[in-house]
């Protein structure tokens, strides 16, 4: 199972995982490419969460031929995907190519680059939106933000989806590149979430960019600045 444990988080190994974040690093991959990269890092990434922590059941099957004993995923149809906008959009969009059934909540949550990052290394965060569906205590939730830098905007959406529902099967933070910094602050404020990355980077630079990381994964996307 390409998924190795990494003491604060779990590290998604699988080859074409890691050779979709390489292109996405690229500064040369420009906006269609780069949307079209997320999306499909999004639905590697749900693939290796069914089958490193989804259960499966035999079921009965029949063939033109004959009865058979088949094996079916469980809980694929109990699957909440929480949307970190903006810049998971493409990367949920992934997501749920693997999981088509799952109900979706979205959070709009930004840090203010202005005000920086205090001695803490933590930025104020401002939620503009929440929209969560109804959780229930079968479901598997994946709160999904392609970058995890200092885990500011990540806690803060945690709180607000624990705020909701505290009392769910699994609880998974889905990221395409992250910071140690982010991943400790995460890990330490929310030790129920497990924490899946394609990528763990060396640090965060002053402005709580992660280096080397791929950018600001939003504009890169969408095309601002």
């Amino acid at each position: 199972m390409p998924i190795e444990d990494r003491d604060n988080a779990y590290l998604i190994t699988h080859a074409l995982a890691k050779d979709t974040l390489s292109k996405l690093r690229d500064v040369e991959t420009e906006q269609v490419a780069f949307r079209k990269g997320l999306v499909k890092l999004g639905r590697i990434a749900g693939y290796e969460i069914i089958d490193g922590a989804m259960e499966t059941e035999y079921v009965p099957v029949t063939t033109p031929l004959e009865e058979t004993t088949g094996e079916r995923v469980k809980g694929l149809d109990d699957v909440v995907i929480v949307n970190v906008l903006r810049a998971a959009t493409p990367f949920v969009e992934g997501l749920l190519k693997a999981f088509p059934r799952a109900k979706q909540g979205v959070i709009s949550a930004g840090r203010d680059e202005e005000a920086g990052m205090n001695e803490d290394g933590e930025f104020p965060i401002t939620i503009d939106y929440v929209k969560l569906p109804e959780i229930t205590e079968n479901d598997t939730v994946i709160v999904a933000d392609p970058m995890l830098a200092t885990g500011s905007t990540m806690c803060t959406v945690l709180e607000h989806v624990l705020a909701e529902a505290a009392d769910f099967e699994n609880l998974f933070v889905l990221s395409a590149v992250s910071a140690p910094d982010g991943l400790l602050r995460v890990s330490e404020s929310f030790p129920e979430a497990d924490l899946l990355t394609v990528a763990i980077d060396d640090h965060l630079n002053e402005d709580g960019f992660i280096v080397p990381g791929l950018g600001d994964a939003g504009d890169r996307a969408f095309r601002t600045t």
